[in-house]
């Protein structure tokens, strides 16, 4: 099943939905970081949420971004995602090898710590807006539920989740997000409630093979259903030889200069995918020449 994600809503415009599967893109990501297990459920976590929170974005430009920072051993991670499907995302610490769980499970809280979770909406107003929640879980779903109740005042079912394979790579990834509007009344809320309560965690469905669609029909079929759009997903970064050479100016002259003295090639990596940009002294006295001729 390739990724996407359904928008949909429900009880008569009182509910509406998000869901995604994001096996492919949750293990591209693993690939890229080369994350151990608990990273990789974590970042997978994270990039599924990005996904789902991305779509809600109006405006094709839009961008949103979703922070953790903590103080267990990952440190914290990253992800952006636009409102077309595509998501980025990396860990603050790709190797963390910890202890399982109570329950035998990756020990995802463990691994974040006490911390902060930081959303940030770039609409292409002069500043984004920003909104900051302390974790009360490090679970990511949970908090993220707390975000929206707390900061966006929307009471949210937030679900995600990551299934590991025996050899580390990702089995089955997704989640959904259920979010009740203004007058939604106590009768829909009790019966989401009783049917989350009800079903298989959200990679059980997926590794299962249940759709995104299946997963909403599942927990609103009784509220009339309605699936509005579906997007393609996937990990996507734009980085380009480009967007570095503009980043290497940003350092300034003087360090350029510094740095073609040395004489030496340097390497710049993309936080964000991995992918390795290397430039020679050649080039580093190309971009000085751009420089000056401005």
């Amino acid at each position: 099943m390739s990724d996407y994600i359904i928008k949909a809503t429900a009880g008569n415009g009182s509910v509406r939905a998000f869901a995604c599967v994001s096996t492919q893109t949750c293990e591209e990501a693993r690939k890229s970081h080369n994350t151990s297990p608990v990273v990789s459920a974590a970042l997978g976590r994270m990039l599924s949420a990005g996904l789902m929170m991305g779509s809600m974005m109006k405006n094709d430009k839009d961008l949103i971004s979703i922070k953790i920072e903590g103080s267990g051993p990952m440190k914290g991670v990253l992800v952006t995602a636009d409102n077309k499907g595509g998501v980025k995302g990396y860990p603050f610490e790709p190797l963390v090898i910890i202890p399982p769980n109570s329950k035998g499970k990756l020990d995802v809280a463990e691994a974040i710590g006490v911390g902060i979770l930081t959303v940030i909406a770039d609409t292409g107003l002069k500043e984004p807006y920003v909104g900051q929640v302390e974790l009360i879980s490090g679970e990511i779903a949970e908090d993220i539920a707390y975000y929206y109740a707390s900061s966006e005042q929307v009471p949210s079912a937030v679900a995600l989740g990551v299934l590991m394979n025996k050899y580390n790579t990702v089995k089955a990834a997704g989640g959904f997000i259920i979010q009740l509007m203004p007058g939604a009344d106590e009768e829909i809320i009790e019966k989401i409630e009783e049917k989350i309560a009800s079903i298989a965690p959200v990679t059980t469905l997926i590794s299962e093979g249940k759709s995104p669609e299946d997963i909403l029909e599942l927990i609103l079929a009784d509220l009339d259903l309605e699936i509005n759009e579906k997007i393609d997903a996937g990990f996507r970064c734009n980085c380009s030889r480009k967007r570095i050479e503009k980043a290497l100016i940003s350092i300034g002259k003087h360090e350029l200069e510094t740095m073609a003295k040395d004489n030496e090639p340097i390497e710049v990596g993309c936080h964000f995918c991995n992918k390795k940009y290397n430039f020679n002294v050649n080039d580093i006295e190309q971009i000085l020449d751009e420089l000056n001729a401005k």
